[in-house]
């Protein structure tokens, strides 16, 4: 079987890069950070990752393995499509900001909503348990997927 008859990518698969960290995505992985303005300052839209899943249980972006040769918007783009029905139309990208690890990185692309953007009329798919709006000052609170968690310094600076 190829990976095209299986539905996966070559890229597919556990990896470790140089700080010894195990990470998912042959050739990296990429997600998709929405965010808008809101009552109480920016929003981010989030996904809550099903129990199985790696860090299961905790919110993040939509995101994962890039494909051969796929430019990270384009992961990103394909990513928040399968996992929560997102199309390109509903999005207007913008910086992107990348988290290298030695011989592995993340890249979160930042977009911002083209027009309403309801969590209830998402399309999740089995690996999202849920998806919603977030007040970035109340993240504290929130089960935040780690690398997102150790991402959002840096994020913050993009967002306000």
């Amino acid at each position: 079987m190829t990976a095209l008859t299986t539905g996966r990518s070559p890229t597919d698969g556990w990896t470790t890069c140089a700080l010894g960290h195990r990470h998912w995505g042959l050739a990296g992985a990429a997600g998709l950070l929405l965010h808008r303005p809101g009552p109480d300052g920016v929003e981010l839209l989030l996904q809550l990752r099903v129990e199985w899943s790696h860090h299961g249980g905790t919110w993040g972006t939509p995101g994962g393995a890039l494909h051969p040769a796929e430019p990270p918007a384009e992961g990103a783009l394909r990513e928040a499509g399968e996992e929560l029905g997102l199309r390109r139309d509903d999005v207007v990208l913008g910086a992107e900001s990348v988290d290298d690890h030695g011989g592995w990185s993340y890249t979160t692309v930042l977009a911002t909503p083209s027009g309403l953007l309801d969590p209830a009329a998402l399309r999740l798919n089995p690996e999202s348990v849920a998806a919603g709006w977030f007040p970035l000052a109340a993240l504290a609170d929130v089960p935040l997927h780690p690398g997102f968690a150790a991402s959002l310094p840096a994020l913050r600076s993009l967002l306000t």
